[in-house]
């Protein structure tokens, strides 16, 4: 073995030694692993596999799916900009990302060659309510402009620590522009806990089922159902995870949550594990809310310190729990259930076939409750408060508030909370909005609609949102948004199944081809075909929805594909003349014959060349 190996193999094994006490969790010592080579090295996968025990192949498969690492090195300044349609690198007027590749000098998706600087683009990063973002070494800086853009150049020119650079680039706010019967109401922590200590396990039990809480991450399935069948289901340990993987774009409201609101959080799944009989949590959180887990690891040792985790907790022998972060590497499926309790497992976050449900079979194959961040906040209110106290506000099927994101093109972007059954309208009134020509309600996955629709109520019975609005100007070019989320649905599939690692590539090859004028109403055929296959035979619930934005534009917004479609039956997807450029400047030739669009099939079955 070369010296040079032989160094590099003690490096890895070092960086492994370092991070395992306080995570040996793979996806933390991949992270770690990273940071100091700036990618992952192949001995380090060989080195990861054999600390852990683990097959070769499963680390080397967990290092190729998620998007935050790398088999290639990294700029030591590693920048991804957000595509998004809010927080994204147009947000901010001009090509943000294009202007600083050309000030760098920097190529798309490549390292520079002194290893500097890396600039490459991401997925939605949950700040959509601050404009135009970015992660730079998984630090979001935000709002940012122009003039921002050559200050990070000099910086980076310049070499400048990351310390140094000016603190309020990284200071990220709430954003809270309107609160509600949660978020308005003060909560002193413990006390949720004597009140289900008072009540019981089933008499608590009892009180979220009577809420008729239902999940805010979007499925909405009853809370109390689900805390009840992992309670009754079979099992040697049970466990409550915390689905703090907000990906879906235009949503930020956990991300203000789990800032502002942690101690809350953590009480609903404390909550949790006394009612189902857990006595281990977890927290899933996105890897583009990295740069909160330091606050969260200070909020869970000060909640040990208080007796309000670990052993005997506030004084009741028996009563065990405690909770543990693990972090995500970039991967929108893992907002899944089941893909992320297969990525809390060290896997690749692939959707499990259902049935069973992770409340029989869930982590390490043991009954498992999975709620989002926000279902937990209001769990603990109504351990608190009383089932009676939610029900007040809200709609007959849907009880209590809704807290929302709300961004783009409106005066104050932020969170909202309404109680359920507020109209569309009051919220973009709320918000300062005019002339509005669309809504993006729940991200691409959701629902677009048009002005005509804006006295429609949210609620699960009416428009059902997981958690965020999007506001579109009269300005705005919609079929470039609907574009958007063709390429984000393409980018993010996890490539499991056929109609949807096939479906999504398909459908943003003919949005393309539609967006940039070359469409034809057979590519708008295809895309209806596309998305029946994939609503039918996808694997999980991301397939089912990747042709929404596409439906609901054409049903809502036919005029603006009408505009770019080619009126004649079919046009290729590519320009075959132009195809052959290079072979005609190559042979130096630019007559007639070497045009495909000036031959034409001759009788005899060869070709002739046709008059202009």
């Amino acid at each position: 073995m070369s010296l040079n190996r032989q160094n590099e193999k003690e490096r890895i094994r070092a960086v492994i030694a370092n991070t395992q006490p306080s995570s040996a969790h793979l996806l933390h010592i991949l992270f770690a692993l990273q940071q100091h080579f700036l990618h992952i090295p192949r001995e380090a996968v060989v080195e990861v596999a054999r600390h852990l025990d683990l097959p070769i192949a499963q680390v080397q498969s967990v290092v190729e799916f998620y998007s935050f690492f790398h088999q290639t090195p990294r700029g030591r300044y590693d920048i991804l900009f957000s595509t998004c349609t809010s927080c994204g690198y147009l947000a901010g007027g001009g090509n943000l990302l294009e202007m600083l590749r050309q000030r760098l000098g920097v190529v798309a998706d490549e390292t520079r060659g002194d290893g500097l600087v890396s600039i490459s683009e991401t997925s939605c990063i949950g700040m959509c309510d601050h404009g135009a973002a970015l992660l730079l070494n998984a630090r979001p800086i935000v709002r940012v402009d122009m003039a921002k853009i050559e200050l990070i150049a000099t910086l980076i020119d310049a070499e400048t620590p990351l310390e140094d650079w000016p603190a309020d680039w990284f200071n990220v706010d709430d954003n809270i522009r309107s609160k509600g019967m949660l978020l308005n109401n003060e909560f002193s922590n413990g006390n949720a806990l004597r009140a289900a200590l008072t009540r019981g396990a089933e008499g608590t039990l009892s009180e979220i089922t009577d809420s008729t809480l239902r999940g805010r991450g979007g499925a909405g399935f009853c809370t109390g159902k689900k805390w009840q069948l992992c309670r009754e289901a079979a099992g040697a340990a049970r466990y409550v995870v915390c689905n703090a993987d907000e990906g879906e774009p235009g949503t930020f409201k956990d991300r203000v949550l789990l800032h502002s609101h942690t101690d809350t959080i953590f009480e609903g799944m404390t909550l949790c594990g006394f009612v189902i009989g857990a006595e281990k949590g977890f927290v899933y959180l996105r890897g583009e809310y990295r740069y909160l887990l330091p606050h969260l690891q200070d909020v869970l040792k000060r909640r040990r310190n208080r007796n309000l985790l670990g052993d005997g907790i506030l004084g009741h022998a028996g009563f065990n729990f405690d909770i543990e972060i693990i972090v995500g590497a970039g991967a929108y499926i893992c907002g899944e259930e089941s893909a992320l309790i297969e990525s809390m497992e060290g896997k690749r976050g692939i959707p499990r076939v259902r049935p069973p449900f992770p409340v029989t079979h869930g982590y390490l194959g043991q009954p498992t409750v999975v709620n989002n961040v926000e279902t937990l906040f209001a769990a603990a209110h109504i351990a608190l408060r009383g089932s009676t106290w939610f029900k007040a506000a809200g709609t007959e099927e849907s009880a209590g508030s809704k807290i929302i994101s709300v961004s783009g093109d409106c005066a104050k972007p932020g969170i909202y909370e309404y109680p359920f059954g507020v109209s569309l309208r009051q919220i973009l009134e709320d918000c300062g909005t005019s002339n509005v020509q669309a809504v993006q309600i729940s991200g691409p996955a959701g629902t677009l609609i048009s002005s005509a629709e804006f006295n429609r109520t949210l609620a699960f019975e009416g428009l059902a949102s997981g958690g965020s609005l999007m506001v579109y100007g009269q300005e705005r070019d919609i079929l470039a948004i609907i574009n958007n989320y063709a390429h984000f649905f393409a980018h993010e599939s996890c490539g499991f199944c056929t109609p949807c690692r096939v479906g999504t590539t398909l459908i943003k090859k003919s949005m393309d081809k539609i967006f940039n004028g070359h469409g034809t109403r057979y590519d708008v055929d295809e895309i209806k075909r596309v998305a029946a296959v994939a609503r039918q035979s996808s694997h999980c619930g991301l397939g089912k929805t990747i042709a929404n934005p596409v439906l609901d534009g054409l049903q809502r917004f036919p005029q603006v594909f009408e505009q770019r479609l080619l009126h004649r039956d079919f046009a290729p997807h590519f320009d075959l003349d132009a195809a052959l450029e290079q072979a005609r400047q190559m042979s130096h030739r630019d007559d007639a014959a070497a045009h495909l669009g000036n031959l034409s099939p001759s009788p005899a079955g060869g070709t002739k060349e046709v008059s202009s």
